[in-house]
């Protein structure tokens, strides 16, 4: 009986950790020991961003808000123009990737 307690715990445990991997984000990380061209790897370019998002979880109105920031951030752009959208091309629960062009 213990064990099934303890099974359950964790379970809810696991459960609860998930739900913060729903928030979307930005398709760009560093590579540890790398510099200038191939510090990021990741989808996402300075004037090309990539967000990954749960489209039941967030509305496209935030992920749109993401990429001007980007574009905005390194100065490619003032705002971002959705090339396209794949789903179930990125994370298991934050399955769709847009991919935006920065443009002034």
């Amino acid at each position: 009986m213990a064990r099934v307690k303890i099974l359950i715990l964790l379970l809810f445990a696991e459960f609860v950790c998930a739900c913060s991997q729903l928030e979307p984000f930005v398709d760009r990380r560093r590579e540890a020991g790398k510099t200038g061209n191939e510090l990021y790897v990741g989808a996402s370019k300075k004037d090309a961003p990539v967000v990954c998002y749960n489209g039941f979880k967030t509305d496209f109105s935030t992920v749109q808000k993401m990429a001007d920031d980007e574009c905005i951030k390194y100065d490619t752009g003032t705002a971002a123009s959705l090339d396209e959208e794949e789903k179930f091309s990125c994370r298991i629960l934050t399955p769709t990737k847009a991919k935006f062009q920065c443009v002034r």
